[in-house]
């Protein structure tokens, strides 16, 4: 008995040492997030920068971070080139020197293994995440998932190094805006800020790929947030711009085409440019409507993935045995007919059996973009145009080259529905005032003739937005309930200052939420109260949240209707409100944030 005693006292001696050392251990910790915190505090003072700014300097970093991923899945695709063939270079003249069985089978081959690659991506992956990031901003929360896109990006490699008929821009842009969703998640933004971070990514993930930062920003304005406010305008803006900045500087970087100087022109010549915006118009939506009815006729094959994408690289393979231009995503052969003379029937021969390879490739499955090769259809189609002019007034048309370069752009606006933003990728690319007037015309005329013949788009997000008032009749039945997010911020009552402070530091928000065991609400800890005590350097060791409790606070229940809702933040001011089951009831339920709800009551009420 007297044994047990003496090592229960021996027990209990050892549990006061190791809490009196666990304390000691804490105050230090104590200190250093309440100088944090007061730093951050003085610093917000000190530079007053508000949400809007602070955008600016992440979109900077955005920006930065979308250049070095796109650089990196170049030099992936060299290294995989390498690999494949010990060949540096252009794809097209890669497939010229390799031997015909090599050059049938390797698009094949590659395809085999993206494949491959693609089962691994959708093996656990969850359905209700959006892969693509024009779905995570549009639609989703902002959050790209990263084992899934990582995995589709290494068999776009795969796809693309070894000749698929298809565009490196997909990939690189999904990784950029993936690097943003990261950083994003990282410091905890809420969902609209995070899709505007990813909305910057996108840009950055174009403008590095193309080197067209005002194109670039354009394009996610214009098709993926569908409209130009500058609250998110700026951001994209500067996020392109710091990409193009970086792209610049890697070594051995260029533009990917090399444009000539446009001749002036004048006099009747525009209404050819008009002609070529209709027939860039009406072909476009053929062209949509060819890729979804390869990717319809390879999903009805009774075979594997893997199998898919190795029958779409065979007919690749199988086209490039006399027509080797088909492998890659065109660069090379749109500055070819930019800069050399072709012949019509060399130009019909290879714009066919390009729709086809890419048809084919894009039809599979294979990760990859359509841009690329939707700029490759449109020079070859305004090539040809300008040839047929030429023929019939030889001495009062330009070269065809010009006509090339303004087909680029109509056929591109009819594609994607975007007009503005073809308009300002060609003019970045010519800088040349003299294409402006035959590119604004030839692009607006394609994309009414585009929309004329059917409301067809690159982009799913696009085909969305013109079904924006079935939307809204849905939305008209939203009740809070739909906008809830988990509230993160929650703390018990006896929460010590050393633990608030941890959590003020870890999320950017103004207000904790206070509830008890059950999860019922108490009410909020105010930021400003714990910073004014420790800049005060009030003695807090001994303080809790019960005794910074602000209990009379405005929250919302999840059956109320978005007006209702309005309301309250109208009076309220601040950026989230918490949602309590029932006013009888207060369980915490989560928070719904200002800038949801605002984005449900715009759309619902878009003339508002």
């Amino acid at each position: 008995m007297r044994a047990r005693r003496a090592a229960l006292k021996a027990f209990v001696a050892r549990c006061r040492y190791h809490a009196a050392r666990h304390t000691n251990l804490q105050t230090p910790v104590s200190s250093v997030l309440s100088f944090l915190l007061r730093l951050r505090t003085r610093a917000a003072n000190l530079f007053r920068l508000s949400d809007a700014h602070t955008m600016l300097v992440w979109s900077v970093i955005v920006g930065i971070a979308g250049a070095f991923a796109t650089m990196a899945f170049r030099e992936g695709i060299a290294l995989l080139q390498r690999v494949f063939t010990g060949q540096d270079g252009s794809l097209v003249e890669m497939a010229r020197r390799l031997p015909i069985a090599m050059r049938i089978a390797l698009p094949a081959f590659g395809g085999l293994i993206a494949g491959g690659l693609l089962l691994l991506a959708q093996r656990g992956a969850d359905k209700k995440l959006h892969t693509d990031y024009m779905e995570a901003v549009v639609i989703g929360d902002g959050v790209v998932p990263v084992r899934v896109s990582l995995w589709r990006s290494v068999s776009s490699l795969f796809t693309i190094s070894s000749g698929g008929s298809i565009g490196r821009e997909g990939p690189m842009v999904q990784l950029a805006a993936l690097g943003a969703s990261l950083i994003g998640r990282l410091v905890h933004f809420d969902p609209p800020r995070l899709r505007l971070l990813v909305a910057c990514g996108a840009a950055a993930g174009i403008t590095s790929a193309y080197s067209a930062p005002i194109a670039g920003a354009f394009f996610v304005t214009e098709i993926v947030l569908g409209s130009i406010a500058m609250e998110s305008f700026g951001p994209v803006v500067v996020s392109s711009v710091v990409a193009n900045i970086m792209m610049r500087e890697f070594a051995g970087y260029k533009p990917p085409y090399e444009m000539p100087v446009f001749p002036p022109v004048a006099g009747l010549e525009v209404l050819l440019f008009v002609a070529l915006g209709l027939l860039c118009g009406a072909a476009a939506p053929q062209f949509l409507r060819l890729i979804d009815t390869s990717k319809s006729a390879f999903r009805r094959l009774p075979v594997p993935l893997p199998i898919r994408l190795a029958l779409g690289g065979l007919i690749v393979g199988i086209l490039s045995t006399w027509t080797p231009e088909v492998w890659g995503n065109g660069y090379s052969v749109v500055n070819s007919i930019l800069h050399s003379p072709w012949t019509w029937t060399a130009l019909v021969v290879v714009l066919a059996f390009k729709l086809i390879a890419t048809a084919a490739t894009v039809g599979s499955g294979a990760v990859g973009g359509v841009f690329t090769p939707t700029l490759f259809v449109g020079a070859a189609l305004g090539s040809l145009f300008g040839l047929g002019m030429n023929a019939l007034w030889p001495h009062a048309t330009s070269a065809p080259f010009a006509y090339a370069m303004v087909g680029m752009g109509a056929f591109l606006a009819g594609a994607t529905q975007a007009p503005l933003m073809a308009i300002l990728m060609i003019f970045e690319m010519t800088l040349s005032y003299q294409v402006v007037l035959p590119l604004m015309v030839s692009c607006v005329v394609a994309y009414f003739a585009a929309r004329a013949i059917g409301k067809t788009s690159m982009y799913e997000i696009t085909l969305h937005r013109n079904r924006e008032e079935q939307e809204r009749m849905r939305l008209r039945a939203t009740q809070m309930r739909e906008l809830i997010r988990p509230p993160q911020t929650v703390v018990l009552p006896n929460a010590t200052v050393h633990d608030m402070t941890r959590v003020f530091l870890e999320y950017p928000v103004k207000y904790l939420y206070v509830t008890d065991e059950s999860g019922c609400f108490l009410g909020v800890v105010a930021l400003k109260d714990i910073t004014s005590d420790l800049l005060d350097r009030t003695d807090t060791s001994a303080r809790t949240a019960a005794d910074y409790l602000q209990p009379h606070f405005d929250v919302l229940t999840p059956d109320m209707p978005l007006g209702v809702a309005l309301q309250h933040f109208m009076a309220f001011q601040g950026e989230r409100l918490p949602v309590v089951e029932s006013t009888s009831r207060p369980t915490l339920a989560g928070v719904v944030y200002k800038t949801s709800l605002l984005d449900a009551y715009f759309r619902m009420n878009p003339t508002r």
